[in-house]
């Protein structure tokens, strides 16, 4: 059976339900979180388990954490209840120091099973794939074991992101695990300064000495970085009072709206839509 085209496969992150197994090139560090920082926060609320597998030489847990939480404390408070965890890839690939695909496999089984057993709604993984470069897999064997791994998304408890660093792998490989994904992560858009412009042009139109009206449909965006939520709350807090900011928008923005302050902005209204999930 062929494949879609690899641009109907690809998707933004936040769109990823349970059941998804998709791929990411990474290159740019802070592309990079800000894709792993609306996954983890996507997750976390809707109550599902979030495992980051992170190369041993990668960020320390608790800087990982801190980037995680540069819009709240969703991520602290996550670890602390056991949400949130983070690994370190020999752990799960090379235990041993060697790799044994039906072991990975069944290890990541037992971590489905985990999370079930402990009452989140499932489990989502991010992981670097940096260790196969490192232990020197080959190519045939890794794309081998990318397409094994189909059988654990068969029950929708599960979703995962396998990372691979351009600097690492080849074109040749990136393009083989592109082929034996079903879906591909989508880099961000990076409109934070179009956005914000927008607001502030939205603001400079209206009568100063009068109350203002406007009305955002953010429907379509589950996911917000904080520098623009918070160029959206203090826009709102600085209108007459009674202004009102009216943000038709999804459970998930909605949530982190309100992490970050959005309730201490009365001119600042968010109108709810439910978010069909799973």
């Amino acid at each position: 059976m062929e494949l879609p085209d690899r641009s109907e496969r690809t998707v933004a992150v936040e769109r990823l339900q349970l059941g998804d197994h998709a791929c990411l090139e990474t290159g740019d560090g802070e592309t990079t979180w800000a894709v792993f920082t609306a996954y983890t926060r996507t997750s976390l609320a809707r109550r599902e388990k979030v495992l980051l597998v992170m190369d041993p030489d990668d960020l320390q847990d608790d800087e990982v954490v801190a980037l995680l939480d540069r819009s709240g404390s969703a991520a602290s408070q996550a670890l602390a209840s056991g949400q949130l965890a983070l690994r370190r890839s020999p752990q799960l690939y090379l235990p041993d120091g060697s790799f044994d695909k039906e072991r990975t496999v069944e290890a990541y089984r037992a971590e489905v099973e985990r999370a079930h057993q402990e009452g989140w709604a499932g489990l989502r993984i991010s992981a670097d794939m940096g260790w196969a470069a490192r232990a020197g897999v080959a190519e045939e064997l890794l794309l081998d074991y990318e397409a094994s791994v189909a059988p654990l998304f068969a029950d929708p408890l599960f979703t995962a992101i396998c990372w691979y660093d351009r600097q690492r792998f080849g074109r040749g490989l990136r393009d083989g695990v592109a082929r034996v994904h079903p879906l591909r992560v989508a880099e961000p858009a990076d409109c934070r300064t179009d956005y914000v412009e927008t607001l502030r042009e939205a603001v400079a139109l209206q009568d100063a000495s009068r109350p203002t009206w406007i009305s955002l449909d953010l429907r379509g965006l589950c996911f917000m970085e904080a520098h623009c939520a918070w160029q959206l709350i203090s826009l709102a807090a600085s209108l007459p009072p009674d202004s009102r900011v009216s943000v038709r928008c999804g459970e998930l923005l909605a949530l982190v709206l309100r992490q970050l302050g959005a309730d201490s902005a009365p001119q600042l209204v968010l109108d709810v839509a439910e978010e069909a999930v799973g």
